[in-house]
């Protein structure tokens, strides 16, 4: 399959495809059932997410953004020494007891950057103790990597800001499923969210913007890349047990709406 002329962004030093493939679904997380869930851990074994991912370098797709856990660090490691060269962002993995300890083994797996949980960052936040986020920035940086943090909720990017934490970039959320005490997905979350992503001059990562699969892939990228910076990127998930086209299709839709300069739709 020959490859897109995928367009890109930096994030920091790195060159990053404005569509990275997210690994929500490669670690069984569904956002829409226990029952889809565990679908999702059986359908996607190692093999399966190596395919997936050297499919998604045939496109032109040159970042994987997944859990800093074993799982996805060995997969990784098999996955880079048959030859693949994608690079992994890494989101901490809030259920670990020291994130201290995560950000080193991530680093030591080589991921190029690194970001903190958004579930856990909006409880830090509404616990009203942001500050002491500043430290784990801090020791992202320190190992190398590019930082970040991931929010659901559209003030809280905007106040990391004010605060300055030191993130280089953010995962900014399209839905506030938190905020809404579940999988509940409305259009003036998503709408507010990137009024908070034009509003930053760094470099932003969407992610949800399909609301787990609830959203019809077209409109929902073309509304994404409409109302984004031209700096920033989608981040994606895959299922392909259902629909094995699903990665070219959503690689095809980032190269039609993502390589130009945006129209802005507002709450379209």
């Amino acid at each position: 399959m020959p490859s897109l002329t995928m367009p890109t962004v930096q994030l920091g030093p790195l060159t990053v495809s404005r569509f990275i493939v997210g690994g929500n679904p490669f670690s069984g997380n569904s956002h829409w059932s226990a029952e889809r869930s565990e679908q999702m851990k059986r359908w996607w074994t190692v093999a399966r997410i190596k395919d997936c991912l050297r499919e998604a370098e045939s496109l032109g797709v040159n970042t994987f953004l997944g859990r800093g856990d074993n799982h996805i660090q060995r997969m990784l490691f098999e996955y880079w020494d048959e030859g693949g060269r994608i690079q992994w962002i890494a989101q901490t993995a809030p259920e670990r007891r020291s994130i201290e300890a995560n950000i080193a083994q991530i680093c030591g797996t080589g991921a190029k950057a690194c970001y903190l949980h958004g579930g856990m960052a909006d409880g830090i936040w509404r616990n009203g103790e942001p500050e002491q986020m500043r430290d784990w920035i801090a020791l992202i940086k320190e190992r190398g990597m590019v930082a970040g943090m991931a929010s659901h909720n559209w003030e809280f990017p905007r106040r990391a800001e004010e605060l300055d934490l030191g993130c280089d970039f953010y995962m900014c959320c399209f839905y506030d499923i938190y905020g809404r005490g579940g999988e509940i997905y409305e259009n003036e979350d998503r709408v507010a969210m990137c009024e908070t992503i034009r509003s930053i001059d760094r470099p932003c990562i969407a992610y949800k913007i399909m609301a787990a699969g609830r959203n019809e892939p077209e409109e929902a990228f073309s509304f994404a890349f409409a109302n984004i910076k031209p700096t920033d990127a989608v981040c994606v998930g895959i299922y392909s047990e259902h629909d094995p086209g699903q990665l070219a299709q959503d690689a095809a839709l980032t190269v039609r709406y993502g390589a130009r300069s945006p129209e802005r739709r507002g709450s379209a």
